[in-house]
């Protein structure tokens, strides 16, 4: 650090009786006032060297008695001051990056200017900070935090735009070239030196030597301090993205811990809740700079670094644009996310739900918004300059054609990856008792069929849904049960809701369809039922030992349970069994829906009924049924 001397006498200022004055044979004819504290001290080294002192005495009366100042507003206080008064009397003082604003901003109060004495205090605080002080990258730091206790000051004097300008160009030049402190400039060295494996594993660290330094500075000043950084556009937002990182888990420690949520209902006194509520404020300024300051570029920070700002701001109560933003950029890159990092608490008074479900299904909803026309074809674009550049041969085309298929493929591979969270995700929301059915629903369907191979993941989440929420009716575990697709279920997850009880007794027809045509095929067993099941499938007449038969119109099912059937009149074939029962289905569906006034895509209606296949299809299940009755006999 550097440091710079003035004056060359020795401190002779005492205190007698709350009063400071100075060693001296003359008696004092000045009381100067400065906050509390008097000073008693001589006009002449003092009017000498400070314009705004003579200006008072000259427009007061000359009496006997000691001339009385008061300077009630004076910046940085008495300890400044007096720093000003040792220099008019010659007395040694010592300048660093920690008194120099102080000193600075009360010399310019006082006027300590080149008007009236060469080489006065303001012209010699400005050398030492220009020359030494911008010039090094700890005192720049230092001075600039300095700066807060004197904003307007310091403001004014351009010393905080000096000092953000000073640290953001030693932020873009290598470290090698800035002046930093010995341990600090030791440290780098050592790092630089490194070869081979610890070179690489070290070039992250130097490349980012000044994240932490930066991170003690308050969050205005940091703000603009980084703005200047990414202005100069040297800094791979990828670096950008770890100083914010650095500054977040600097000032938002534990945040959820500190902070008094609106659930809470706390007995504290009023000063307490005011303690807590600045606190809270502060952070909430702190996320909300935070967030500005994002990068633009994905995979710039993490996603779970992103998730764990929104579980902050949802707890802060920050602003929507904040939740909004963070949510946005958490939809670019969603596939990297952790399920744990999607449970986010819920702190609204208008829900009693354990976590916030309705921000996630704003991220999900996000991703589906991006790419959603993925490329097949070359982009227009491009066949157009094509046509105008015919020089370009043809397999430059080919290639951008192949470039074109190569990123549409990567995004189905990260849907992929997505349904597999929002399955996992339905898994541990699934536990809540306090979680509307619908918005179960309505997760599970932000994402497209293909994005699961398999349900058999959804199928554990409905489990475990209908497990937390018995008080279910039949009509609204019918309708959970129609996201499910029997036909992309494990045998072993098949098995599971051949057994279910609390599942409709539809889906376990459709699951026990789909398995004895799997068995017939395989000649494998159709899994045993508990007894229980079993009755309730021959109080039907369904016998789940044999391939399902030609529909009787004797057959009594109840109307909670039956397939809508009604203008069947003994169908001739197994066929047209199925279409009427698909087709009775999508009717029940429909005035269900109308009912709750939930309108949904005709695509989506009958999801889980039997599967509508060509007429090839069923001939071919039925051969198979028949040849495997035929084996048996």
């Amino acid at each position: 650090m550097k440091f710079m001397k003035l004056g060359s006498r020795p401190d002779t200022f005492y205190t007698t009786e709350a009063v400071r004055s100075v060693s001296s044979e003359v008696s004092s004819d000045l009381i100067i006032q400065v906050k509390g504290s008097r000073y008693m001290l001589h006009k002449f080294p003092l009017l000498s060297k400070c314009m705004r002192l003579q200006r008072i005495c000259s427009e007061s009366p000359e009496t006997l008695q000691p001339q009385i100042i008061q300077l009630p507003d004076f910046p940085g206080g008495i300890e400044a001051f007096e720093f000003c008064a040792k220099f008019c009397y010659g007395i040694t003082i010592t300048l660093s990056a920690y008194n120099i604003v102080a000193v600075r901003c009360a010399a310019e109060y006082l006027q300590m200017t080149e008007d009236v004495e060469k080489g006065n205090l303001v012209y010699k605080v400005e050398v030492f900070f220009n020359s030494c002080i911008l010039h090094g990258w700890k005192d720049s730091i230092i001075t600039l935090q300095s700066t807060k206790a004197f904003s307007l000051w310091s403001e004014d004097l351009g010393i905080t735009s000096r000092c953000i300008e000073s640290i953001a160009s030693k932020v873009l030049t290598h470290p090698s070239k800035v002046s930093l402190s010995h341990s600090h400039s030791r440290r780098v060295q050592d790092d630089m030196s490194c070869n081979g494996a610890e070179s690489q594993r070290h070039q992250q660290t130097i490349k980012g030597w000044w994240a932490e330094d930066i991170a003690e500075l308050s969050i205005d000043l940091y703000w603009r301090t980084m703005i200047g950084i990414k202005s100069g556009g040297k800094i791979p937002s990828n670096l950008i993205g770890e100083a914010l990182q650095v500054y977040a888990s600097r000032w938002l420690p534990n945040i959820s811990r500190k902070v008094k949520t609106n659930r809470e209902a706390t007995t504290a006194s009023t000063s307490d809740s005011d303690s807590a509520g600045e606190v809270t404020s502060k952070h909430r300024l702190v996320l909300e700079s935070l967030v500005s300051l994002l990068p633009s570029e994905k995979g710039a920070v993490s996603c779970s670094f992103l998730l764990k700002l929104l579980k902050v701001a949802n707890i802060l109560n920050a602003s929507s644009s904040s939740k909004m933003e963070l949510a946005r950029r958490v939809a670019l890159q969603l596939e990297e996310a952790r399920v744990s990092d999607l449970l986010i608490p819920c702190l609204s008074h208008s829900s009693d739900t354990l976590y916030d479900v309705d921000i996630v299904l704003t991220i999900f909803e996000q991703f589906m918004l991006q790419g959603q026309s993925t490329p097949t074809s070359p982009p227009r674009s491009k066949l157009g300059i094509e046509r105008r550049r015919r020089s370009r041969s043809a397999e430059n085309v080919d290639l951008e054609f192949q470039e074109a298929r190569r990123s549409s493929s990567a995004s189905h591979s990260s849907k992929l990856k997505v349904g597999r969270i929002v399955d996992g995700y339905l898994q541990e929301i699934a536990k809540d008792v306090n979680l509307p059915l619908l918005k179960f629903i309505a997760i599970a369907e932000t994402i497209p069929n293909f994005s699961r191979p398999d349900h058999d993941d959804l199928y554990r989440a409905i489990d475990i849904y209908l497990k937390a929420h018995p008080e279910l009716n039949k009509s609204e575990r019918k309708r959970l049960c129609r996201i499910l697709d029997c036909r992309k279920l494990s045998v072993e997850a098949c098995m599971h809701v051949a057994q279910n009880e609390k599942l409709p007794l539809r889906v376990v027809v459709q699951v026990l369809f789909f398995e004895q045509a799997r068995a017939a095929t395989t000649g494998a067993k159709v899994a045993d039922l508990p007894s229980n099941i079993k009755a309730l499938l021959a109080s039907h007449n369904i016998d789940p030992s044999k391939p399902p038969g030609p529909l009787s119109t004797t057959t009594s099912i109840s109307a909670d349970d039956e397939w809508s059937n009604s203008g069947i009149k003994s169908p001739k074939s197994r066929n047209s069994r199925l279409r009427n029962k698909v087709a009775g289905e999508d009717d029940l569906d429909e005035n269900e829906m109308n009912r709750d006034g939930m309108g949904r895509p005709s695509k989506f209606k009958a999801f889980c009924a039997l599967p509508r296949r060509p007429k090839r299809m069923f001939n071919k299940l039925l051969s198979i049924n028949r040849s495997g009755s035929e084996r048996t006999k």
